[in-house]
């Protein structure tokens, strides 16, 4: 699961993820989890200048125009507004960014250190880094697919490279992500049969998410805080 996998229909699949979909349920906690660091009253959205680094398809894009950001895509893409060279370098000008926004991409990174240096260069000095990644997810090449982190090992890698963590918000635990790759693995096969896909695979997402949803509700907090599918960070750049 990564911003850029996917074509325009993406866009609005993450955004407003459907129920009879197989990673339902965690699209819509990570979307809450995003809309949540973007109500913080410490991210004034209004009249900021904001850039995805590694935009993808650009899913989140009107959440934050909305609250008044001017919001720019970076991307390897030529179609961004800002351009990703080979060597992950943003072509842009030191400390142009209010906040630097990265939504799964942080696993598809080889050289983790280099892009969060990167996002930290182009940031202003009282800028924030808005970041989510996976904890736990199958593999998913775009192109590639490196790295998993604890909520722990994820706080440290970031604050090693020029960041402190403020807040940080786990997406799906343990339970309810078991649930949730088996609802994957019915849907990649499901949807080999054309029949079985327009009938049966709605059902079981919906049943399956449904049962994820339940066993979220029944895992206690501070299990899901260190077992979460998806980590979703907000974090200060430092002097």
């Amino acid at each position: 699961m990564g911003t850029g996998d996917g074509d325009a229909m993406n866009v609005d699949r993450r955004a407003a993820p459907r129920i009879w979909e197989a990673d339902w349920h965690v699209l819509r906690g990570l979307g809450k989890a995003i809309r949540l660091m973007l109500a913080d009253s410490r991210v004034r959205l209004s009249g900021a200048r904001v850039i995805d680094f590694g935009c993808g398809s650009r899913p989140y894009e009107g959440w934050f125009t909305a609250l008044g950001a001017r919001y720019e895509g970076a991307d390897i893409d030529s179609s961004a507004e800002v351009r990703v060279n080979a060597n992950g370098r943003i072509d842009s000008a030191d400390a142009r960014y209010d906040l630097v926004a990265s939504f799964q991409v942080l696993e598809h990174v080889w050289d983790v250190g280099a892009y969060l240096c990167e996002a930290r260069r182009v940031l202003k000095h009282d800028g924030w880094l808005l970041l989510s990644t996976h904890g736990t997810w199958p593999y998913h090449p775009h192109p590639q697919d490196y790295r998993r982190w604890t909520a722990q090992g994820l706080k440290r890698e970031v604050e090693a490279h020029g960041f402190r963590l403020e807040r940080i918000l786990p997406v799906v635990g343990p339970l309810a992500w078991t649930t949730v790759f088996r609802a994957l693995a019915a849907a990649h096969v499901l949807s080999r049969v054309p029949l079985l896909r327009s009938t049966v695979l709605p059902i079981s997402a919906l049943l399956l998410n449904s049962w994820a949803w339940l066993e979220d509700q029944l895992t206690p907090s501070h299990i899901t805080a260190n077992n979460a599918c998806v980590y979703v960070c907000l974090f200060a750049r430092q002097p």
